[in-house]
């Protein structure tokens, strides 16, 4: 129940902040929070109860059997529409409000359910209760996996909701039964252990949660900055940060010190080399099963060294809330702190030198020498990783600044003279380029030169002054098509990029066409638009190389239309490693009443010109028979079976290019 709501709460607030991958992140922070929560008022209720009075003991099974009937209340679950607001607070808090309002009590009454069975059990005589801690980590699992193979694919979000709140009815009749069943026959409380467990052993159950956390939130933002926010994307990572302490609490068998100390090197080695150069980026089927096999290994040293470390039953409850304090305490740093306290994304490598530290730490009194000086070597290795990272973010960089919508980065070639440029990347993304002198310097480059899509419409399209709107500003790029009488209006989320387009590069400052900039989520801004309809309406919005799906629905798609002009231009543009969305707007374009047709062009290394794919929506038929349209043409390919995309349903895994093979 707890981890089929997450994906799910996720997906639906993902379009009321941009498509950010961070939202992911902030939602994260929650859950940890919300856990440990869930998991201290476990203790809470459990502890010091064999010395209450017999009408004592009971009050907390109340109290659990009062809060289980008052979450009802919350159904059915997730926030209304009345919070799609577009606050001007800062998104993760608007985010955290936003959660703890709607789902927060459901969501800690849950989170408690596993630690109170446990001790339920443990007081009904049951000697080993840790194993139901892996086996509800398995349930989690399964519930994670069958997100976006089964329940994303047949349930829309509204459909998701209802099937949710139906089943979380049934669990508070359950829980509201057993929690009585469990105080009418309950025995004494588990005997107390002569000495409770010293400070250093629960410092160091805290930073082994801490640490999985981490590098859980890590390697997830690595992921998603770089291919798509959505729940595909967030689920893998987590259901191996589960699998993990499925590994190692459901079984003594698996997690051997000696094994998993030798394969832990061996990841930390992998993954530091994979972010050593931050330039480099490999394909999606190289890249994911890279990152989620070094997130299993340094996942299941953690957590088989928690279950090594694990205290008896009497203070099992304090035992988990010690490990939700460690994981929300690493979810808060990467999720939050991080983005505030360093310009560039620094969390992953920072992790891998934490990981190899923890290592050394559990290994100092226990192993040889030999293992010693091992992990005091992959320390050192890995503290140089996380320098030459730092460094190559800092290295040509005229402007480096960070936000919850990313990291973005301005690097100019040191080379002076008419080739110098200015490059604008977000993480590893390059998001536009422009030549520093003239004549170069106004020269449309990237995915918008001459021969591409939206460079045809702009150029040859329209005789005369006219509106473009402009759905993601970059370095302002499409501003040099711009001629006397014509208005360019750019919708932009990120503060922080319209001051690196106006003060870092030429084309907005520089155009011969009027300049408008909106700040804002777009949809929310053409929402409340009153300006006069655009004869061209680019969508170029990015987030490092994810487009935010929710500008690629039905719903989106007749907001469009209806600020476009008879005979205007809608010009997606789909260029993406991971994904073929020509087919999710053809199918869109066609559920509109107009035509699509998908224009590529190709690179220019000399002229800054990058491969681009558009697609051109329009009902204009000078558009679709222009030579140069027809020229750079290619087929939309249709995808069998593919539903059209809705605010409610989107489903990527049916976009997902095939491999290519070299």
């Amino acid at each position: 129940m707890l981890f089929a709501l997450e994906p799910l709460i996720a997906k639906q607030i993902l379009p009321w902040f941009g498509g950010s991958a961070a939202v992911w992140s902030v939602c994260l922070v929650f859950y940890q929070a919300a856990l440990l929560l869930g998991y201290a008022y476990a203790q809470w209720t459990t502890h010091g109860r064999a010395e209450s009075p017999p009408q004592a003991k009971a009050r907390p099974t109340k109290l659990h059997i009062v809060l289980l009937v008052v979450s009802l209340a919350f159904l059915p679950i997730g926030p209304g529409e009345g919070w799609r607001t577009g606050a001007s607070e800062h998104p993760a808090w608007s985010i955290l409000k936003l959660l703890t309002a709607t789902i927060g009590l459901p969501f800690v009454v849950l989170s408690a359910t596993s630690p109170l069975l446990q001790d339920w059990l443990a007081r009904g005589g049951d000697k080993s209760p840790y194993r139901l801690f892996g086996l509800s980590n398995f349930a989690s699992l399964v519930a994670l996996l069958s997100y976006p193979i089964f329940v994303e694919t047949l349930l829309d979000t509204r459909a998701q909701r209802l099937w949710w709140s139906g089943l979380y009815v049934v669990f508070a009749a359950v829980c509201g039964v057993a929690a009585y069943e469990a105080a009418a026959g309950q025995g004494p409380a588990p005997p107390v252990s002569p000495q409770k467990s010293p400070i250093g052993r629960k410092g160091m159950w805290f930073a082994l949660s801490a640490c999985g956390a981490m590098l859980l939130l890590s390697v997830t933002n690595h992921i998603d900055e770089n291919v798509a926010a959505v729940p595909l994307l967030w689920v893998l990572p987590l259901a191996v940060y589960l699998l993990s302490f499925v590994a190692t609490f459901g079984t003594t068998r698996i997690y051997r010190r000696s094994l998993w100390l030798r394969l832990l090197a061996f990841s930390l080695g992998v993954l530091g080399y994979a972010i050593y150069n931050i330039n480099t980026v490999e394909a999606i089927q190289i890249s994911i099963p890279v990152f989620l096999l070094g997130l299993l290994v340094c996942c299941v040293f953690c957590h088989g060294e928690l279950n090594r470390l694990r205290p008896d039953t009497a203070e099992l409850t304090g035992f988990y809330v010690m490990i939700a304090a460690g994981g929300a305490a690493g979810a808060i740093f990467v999720g939050l702190v991080a983005p505030v306290l360093f310009g560039g994304i620094y969390e992953l490598p920072l992790t891998l030198v934490i990981t190899a530290a923890l290592a050394v730490a559990v290994t100092w009194n226990t192993e040889a020498w030999g293992t010693r000086l091992l992990w005091i070597g992959m320390l050192a290795a890995m503290a140089v990783v996380f320098a030459t990272d730092v460094k190559a973010y800092h290295e040509d960089a005229i402007s480096l600044r960070r936000s919850f919508y990313g990291s973005l980065r301005v690097v100019q070639s040191r080379h002076a003279g008419p080739d110098q440029t200015r490059t604008l990347y977000h993480g590893t993304i390059e998001h536009g380029a422009q030549f520093l002198w003239p004549p170069k310097r106004f020269q449309p480059t990237a995915y918008y030169g001459p021969d591409s899509g939206i460079g045809i419409v702009l150029r040859e399209g329209f005789s005369g002054p006219k509106r473009v709107g402009i759905v993601g500003l970059g370095i302002g790029t499409l501003a040099a098509y711009g001629q006397r009488g014509d208005v360019y209006r750019f919708y932009e989320i990120n503060h922080q990029i319209t001051e690196m387009a106006q003060s870092l590069f030429f084309y907005l400052r520089e155009s011969r066409a009027r300049i408008q900039i909106v700040e804002g989520d777009a949809r929310l801004s053409l929402e409340r638009d009153t300006s006069p309809p655009f004869d061209v309406l680019a969508l170029d919005a990015f987030s490092g190389d994810a487009i935010p799906v929710h500008l690629l629905t039905a719903e989106a798609m007749a907001l469009y239309t209806e600020h476009l002009k008879a005979g205007g231009v809608i010009a997606f543009h789909v260029s993406n490693n991971y994904l073929d969305l020509a087919p999710v707007v053809g199918q869109l374009a066609v559920r509109a009443g107009y035509r699509a047709i998908l224009v590529h062009s190709s690179e220019h290394q000399n002229e800054l010109i990058l491969n681009a794919d558009w697609v051109l929506v329009t009902k204009n038929e000078a558009i679709l028979q222009n030579t140069s349209v027809r020229t750079e043409a290619r087929p939309i390919a249709s995808r069998a079976g593919m539903r059209p995309w809705t605010d409610q349903y989107n489903n990527l895994l049916q976009v997902l290019k095939a491999p290519e093979i070299r």
